[in-house]
């Protein structure tokens, strides 16, 4: 092999790729894979992921551990290899020319090669852990703990928009862990079992949460203007658009669910939740997530919405939307129209025609303000004359 350029690179990949049952992977990655007591992964670390993307990068990596013995089967969903300091040895190879190169954002599929073959031609390697690469052929549930991560990452990371990734069956393949104040996993049945041990010995880790999922900010470094006050008020796999502010409190972003512009973050974004640019959870607010009321249908709430404080939403809303505080606004809850010539000006599309709508009725309608009478309790909805405007300063 005799590969001196990106002409040679090209070539020799597009063979790899042209073979009969060769497969391009939707998404890869390479991780570090932690094992449980019965050798089975727990929990994974991706330091770079790829989807739709770096095909050459896949291909090497297929070819070499092909190369090592290891046969690939894409013929399901997803693949997961070891990756031995063999493997690193023959991709490096190829990559060789590239090879001083690579630092900072250029060919970073190459840097995290480089640096887990130091580390396994060091003996640094612990015991319970083992690098692995993971290939999503297609977009099925996971049927593994890597799979289930590679898609989380790929959330958080942005590189996966809410909801459009299969995630069916990822509670079931997570095992239930305690995790400590560094981000580390430990198998609870490990910590009874040892307990008497690792308490005299002063080893006892400082758990901070017992959850499946980690939390966001042990895997995901965010961007420099967003902004997380409180680690356990994001899950791994949200997905929080730059510019968001997470405040302490009753703030929460479950995963499979977030934001897709700058967003004030007070309330509950519950899972498959969307919320729009510009947009304000106020204190307490509750968004419902999909298996909270809703039937199943997932909620977006639009641009430059504001949910006041202690509000419910469990319908989804459109742009420029505000329900008042402490007020619920769930499927069957009866709206009197009271500005009808005003809301259809904003939505078009819909024709007014009766007084009392069931809210889930006027779900992704523009411009409502959702009130309360204070003398009568009737829900109102009235045009919205309020801009919301978040302090850029924050965001």
């Amino acid at each position: 092999m005799n590969i001196k350029n990106l002409d040679d690179l090209k070539k020799f990949t597009d063979e790899i790729r042209s073979q009969a049952g060769y497969k391009d992977p939707i998404a890869f990655a390479i991780g570090r894979s932690i094992k449980g007591k019965s050798a089975k992964t727990i929990s994974v670390n991706y330091a770079v992921v790829n989807m739709n993307e770096n095909y050459g990068s896949a291909a090497v990596l297929s070819w070499a551990i092909e190369k090592n013995g290891i046969k690939i089967d894409n013929s399901g969903s997803e693949f997961v290899a070891p990756i031995n300091s063999a493997i690193t040895a023959d991709a490096l190879n190829v990559f060789d020319f590239l090879l001083d190169e690579c630092e900072g954002d250029k060919h970073k599929n190459v840097q995290n090669l480089l640096v887990i073959d130091e580390i396994l031609n060091d003996g640094e390697m612990e015991n319970d852990v083992e690098f692995i690469v993971t290939f999503l052929y297609n977009d099925d549930a996971p049927k593994s703990v890597e799979a289930v991560y590679l898609k989380l990452y790929l959330l958080s990371l942005n590189k996966a928009e809410i909801r459009s990734l299969n995630l069916n069956g990822a509670f079931g393949l997570l095992p239930n862990l305690a995790w400590d104040s560094d981000g580390n996993p430990h198998e609870l049945d490990h910590l009874r079992e040892n307990e008497i041990w690792l308490k005299m010995k002063g080893w006892y880790p400082n758990i901070v949460s017992v959850d499946k999922f980690p939390r966001y900010l042990n895997h995901i470094i965010p961007s420099d203007n967003t902004r997380i006050l409180d680690s356990a008020k994001v899950r791994m796999g949200a997905v929080l658009a730059p510019g968001t502010t997470v405040m302490p409190g009753a703030s929460y972003i479950n995963f499979n669910s977030g934001t897709t512009g700058p967003v004030m973050v007070e309330g509950r974004i519950s899972s498959s939740v969307s919320v729009g640019d510009g947009s304000d959870v106020g204190g307490g607010a509750s968004i419902l997530g999909v298996l909270s009321g809703t039937n199943g249908n997932p909620i977006s709430v639009g641009k430059r919405c504001l949910l006041g404080a202690n509000s419910v939403t469990g319908v989804p809303l459109g742009d420029d939307c505000i329900i008042d505080a402490g007020i619920a606004i769930l499927e069957g809850t009866k709206i009197y129209i009271s500005d009808k010539e005003a809301l259809e000006k904003v939505n078009p599309g819909f024709k007014f025609d009766k007084e009392i709508y069931k809210a889930l009725e006027l779900a992704n309608l523009n411009g409502i303000h959702y009130r309360q009478n204070s003398q009568t309790g009737q829900i109102t909805a009235s045009i919205s004359k309020r801009a919301i405007k978040l302090n850029a300063d924050l965001h």
